[in-house]
């Protein structure tokens, strides 16, 4: 998989799903980032792009280099927006040769809040989201109790945190792969996670999930 094009067919999938949005749409708030409507988090993904190109990205991706994004674009059109990300689009496909596709993180885990936003589901059985469900199961693993393993099984895919037999680990969790893509992202409540046990006491292991923030509280969907 060629993950740099991965990265220019979501942020196409994004621009079309921003241009079709209604200005209701657009100032909804986003569940997976309260702080932020659509407008805002779109405004974050592109400034995004920006900085990486011009050399201004924290290790930490911290909360004051993302809301300067959205600050600085609080006066821009959505048109305005698109224009400024298809522009930068080139230089940071040329950023990802050399340095890695980090950012494909971003615009997918971001693809799938907005979609969560407006109501429009879609992207959910791609490439890049299967690289960011895989980037994301070490992870959850690293961060599990010691001595226990977790065993996750999907449609199609399926891990465990030991390299084992997923179905054999300690706890057993089953639901649909888009589900547990979301999940690895910290996308979906304790309350959810814990209606797809196959096996096991997952009370223990739900901290790991906690990958990109505490687990929500209320039920999402994309």
């Amino acid at each position: 998989m060629d993950e740099i094009e991965e990265w220019s067919r979501a942020q196409a999938r994004v621009i079309a799903l921003m241009a079709g949005a209604t200005a209701e749409q657009v100032s909804t708030t986003v569940p997976a980032c309260p702080d932020w409507t659509a407008r805002d988090l779109f405004s974050h993904m592109v400034g995004l792009g920006s900085d990486v190109v011009a050399g201004d990205e924290p290790d930490d991706h911290n909360a004051d280099w993302t809301a300067k994004q959205v600050r600085e674009r609080a006066d821009r059109s959505v048109d305005d927006l698109i224009t400024e990300w298809q522009r930068t689009a080139e230089p940071l496909r040329a950023w990802m040769a050399e340095h890695g596709s980090r950012p494909l993180g971003d615009v997918i885990i971001h693809e799938q809040d907005l979609r969560g936003a407006l109501g429009v589901p879609g992207g959910q059985d791609t490439d890049g989201l299967a690289a960011i469900r895989d980037r994301f199961a070490p992870r959850v693993g690293g961060r599990l109790p010691a001595g226990t393993t977790l065993g996750l099984v999907g449609d199609s895919w399926s891990w465990a945190s030991d390299g084992g037999d997923p179905a054999s680990a300690d706890v057993v969790i089953a639901a649909p792969d888009f589900e547990l893509a979301r999940a690895l992202l910290a996308r979906r409540s304790a309350g959810r996670i814990r209606s797809w046990v196959r096996s096991g006491d997952v009370g223990p292991v739900l901290d790991a999930f906690a990958t990109l923030g505490p687990l929500p509280t209320e039920e999402r969907h994309e």
